[in-house]
């Protein structure tokens, strides 16, 4: 069974990309994990995530060329202005039979495949209490229950597009462009109030496409968060805490990472995480370097 990570970037997310892997390869250092360009501008980024840490580049480009330009073809510019933010949706089609895929404004502060175990019960994944703070915002417009395109219990299941799993061949190429044709013909079906853009599309794509779907979230139990807007998660050596459970991950959604953003000095820990240790190896050496020649 071949199992991994996949994530989405461009040379504008290194800082993030870096923090989110270095947290990743901190708890497992083996997981494979493919990098999908979100445009050109990736190179660079790729280097420096194979180098660092092995991540390895998404093998049929071409693939992904096609399959934006099919996106850029069902929908309108109006509907959907950028037709590469929905490149994340070709993980179904990748090399990875099981997969979890992980925004990069996130971080991660356990052995996060550990997750793809879930997999061997259900299609379907997500991790996040978007169903009951966010409820539909951000997703489906008021119409979507009262055309009843959805039932209620279903409409239970929407989710956060930034941590998710599902396994390969669950949905096909045709499956894919049908539902997409479909939402592009509905643009009243969802909210794109607050500047969204694939969540709403892959909502749609995974409620009408994936019946077996879970949220880990929903054990029957208080479970933690992950959204790095709330205020009372307490750290602990560099690990976050919700009312005393360990955090999986931390997602900055909708918040710009920066000095003086919730979080921050845990952000910059693990985006140094490497260098740090590189820094102490350095030293480490000269010191005895310095002894070894010249006391």
């Amino acid at each position: 069974m071949n199992r991994g990570i996949y994530i989405v970037a461009n040379n504008k997310v290194m800082e993030n990309a870096i923090a989110l892997l270095n947290s990743i390869r901190f708890y497992n250092q083996e997981v494979p994990i493919f990098l999908i360009p979100f445009n050109d501008d990736y190179h660079k980024i790729a280097a420096k995530l194979s180098n660092l840490h092995g991540v390895k580049l998404f093998p049929n480009l071409k693939f992904i060329e096609e399959f934006t330009k099919q996106v850029a073809t069902i929908f309108d510019r109006n509907f959907l202005a950028l037709p590469h933010k929905m490149r994340k949706l070709a993980v179904w089609f990748g090399p990875l039979d099981e997969f979890i895929y992980i925004d990069t404004d996130i971080i991660v502060f356990e052995d996060i495949a550990i997750n793809l175990n879930k997999l061997s019960e259900v299609d379907f994944f997500c991790c996040d209490y978007h169903h009951a703070n966010e409820k539909l915002r951000n997703i489906f417009s008021p119409c979507v229950k009262e055309k009843h395109i959805f039932t209620e219990q279903e409409l239970e299941d929407v989710f956060n597009s930034g941590f998710w799993a599902s396994r390969k061949a669950i949905i096909t190429e045709q499956q894919m462009y049908e539902i997409l044709r479909e939402c592009s013909q509905h643009r009243e079906y969802f909210d794109f109030t607050q500047n969204v853009t694939d969540q709403p599309i892959l909502n749609y794509l995974v409620l009408k496409l994936i019946a077996k779907r879970y949220n880990l979230v929903k054990t029957g139990q208080q479970e933690p968060g992950s959204w790095a807007g709330s205020q009372h998660f307490q750290e602990k050596d560099y690990i976050l805490y919700d009312r005393g459970k360990r955090l999986k991950y931390l997602h900055w959604a909708g918040i710009n990472i920066k000095s003086g953003c919730p979080y921050w000095k845990l952000w910059k820990h693990y985006r140094y995480l490497h260098e740090e240790k590189s820094t102490l190896i350095q030293r480490l050496f000269h010191r005895l370097f310095y002894k070894k020649n010249y006391e």
